[in-house]
């Protein structure tokens, strides 16, 4: 019997038993789809990630108090960052553009009738060119503005839609703490960040905050909540990281563990890289486990296969037919199962990845290479699981075959 002539006989096989197929073919179906979604989810996840901290602005430094251990602990923060560095930094240090220092707080904010808890976050006028923010109506405070201390305030633009719906609130009045802010400007959209949404906010002069919402000071000037700081360009980051971290050791008279933190987007972003790809991958590692399942679906199938057509396989020997022929039968067998398993996985993954990209902010996008992966390793379980029960066909003794049945 030629090659052709097996594969015929095996899809005729496989046919006359369309339910039995059917259900051989789940496990690797199931098997190939979670692998190329779950890679696909994993691959979004990185991309949305990498979108989010990329969104904070170019080549950003952000400054939090405390040393790496005293955050992770969150126990003890010895030393407030303070105004006063924000303006060394800006003065004494070549390598950067803007510094934006920024103290905050959740207040409740009254707009006419309408009352909402809201993020207010004091700054300066470099906030919207260190973290790459646009003005969409009316205009951001300027520094005179943050001399002066004055009342005034820009707002997010779905802070701006909750407290004046679809009314112009440039010019119009909110209350914070009982005092009154006159709205100059309202800023455009610009979305979350890792679930936090900053189009939810009211923002005001940093000495008009300091003094009359937090009135919160150190003993080393007007405290502040963290700065952040715009390099020159992308080859400048490292240098301005050292520049400042130097700076602040001398103003704040370190001599063992810094009392500060500087991280910078590469930092943030190949943290976010590594944890997405240990998910990335120990999803792929979960789907792999069900396609190897289903391989051993396919073995059990085809075990069983063998023992149903235990006549057939003797008469067949009977007539001629070598334990060549019957290994290969088999084996064809198993291996179309597993392909067009795998493609039909391949098309619900593809379906699957499509769907979720469509329906959430993960930009999920089909991997070619989990695609390869998926099938190529499907095929080879076929191949592989449909090596046993082949053989125990084709060692069959075609008389105790025939008695048997």
């Amino acid at each position: 019997m030629n090659f052709l002539e097996s594969v015929n006989m095996a899809v005729k096989t496989l046919t006359a038993n369309k339910l039995r197929s059917t259900l051989t073919m789940l496990g690797i179906i199931i098997g190939n789809a979670s692998v190329i979604a779950m890679v696909g989810v994993g691959q979004g996840a990185q991309r949305y990630a990498s979108e989010q901290f990329e969104s904070l602005g170019p080549n950003v430094l952000f400054i939090i108090p405390g040393s790496e251990g005293a955050n992770r602990s969150t126990i003890d923060v010895p030393r407030a960052l303070t105004l006063e560095d924000a303006e060394a930094i800006q003065t004494q240090v070549p390598t950067i553009t803007a510094v934006a220092p920024q103290l905050q707080s959740q207040q409740p904010v009254t707009a006419g009738s309408r009352r909402s808890n809201i993020l207010i976050l004091g700054t300066t006028p470099d906030f919207i060119e260190v973290r790459d923010f646009e003005v969409d109506r009316g205009r951001f405070f300027t520094e005179q503005d943050v001399e002066r201390s004055n009342r005034v305030a820009t707002l997010g633009a779905d802070t701006a839609r909750k407290l004046f719906g679809d009314a112009n609130p440039i010019g119009q009045q909110i209350r914070v703490k009982n005092i009154s802010f006159e709205v100059i400007g309202v800023m455009e959209a610009k979305g979350a960040f890792l679930g936090n949404n900053q189009d939810d906010t009211v923002f005001i002069p940093l000495t008009t905050m300091s003094s009359r919402i937090t009135g919160d000071r150190s003993p080393y000037g007007t405290e502040i909540t963290f700065i952040s700081v715009s390099a020159k360009d992308e080859q400048t980051i490292n240098a301005a990281q050292f520049q400042i971290a130097n700076l602040l050791r001398l103003r704040h008279q370190v001599t063992t563990e810094d009392d500060f933190t500087i991280r910078n987007q590469k930092d943030a972003l190949e943290i976010v890289g590594n944890v997405t790809g240990a998910l990335t991958l120990m999803l792929a590692a979960i789907a792999g486990i069900s396609l190897f399942v289903g391989g051993i679906g396919i073995m059990n199938i085809m075990l069983v296969s063998v023992r149903e057509r235990t006549q057939e396989i003797g008469l067949r020997k009977a007539i001629g037919a070598s334990q060549q022929d019957i290994l290969m039968q088999f084996m064809i067998e198993a291996i179309i199962l597993a392909a067009i398993g795998g493609v039909v996985g391949t098309v619900i993954g593809v379906g699957g990845v499509t769907l979720i990209s469509a329906v959430t902010p993960l930009k999920a996008g089909v991997s070619p290479a989990a695609i390869v992966l998926a099938v190529g390793v499907s095929g080879g379980i076929g191949l592989f699981f449909g090596v046993f029960p082949a053989r125990q066909a084709a060692k069959l003794d075609p008389i105790v075959a025939l008695r048997s049945a």
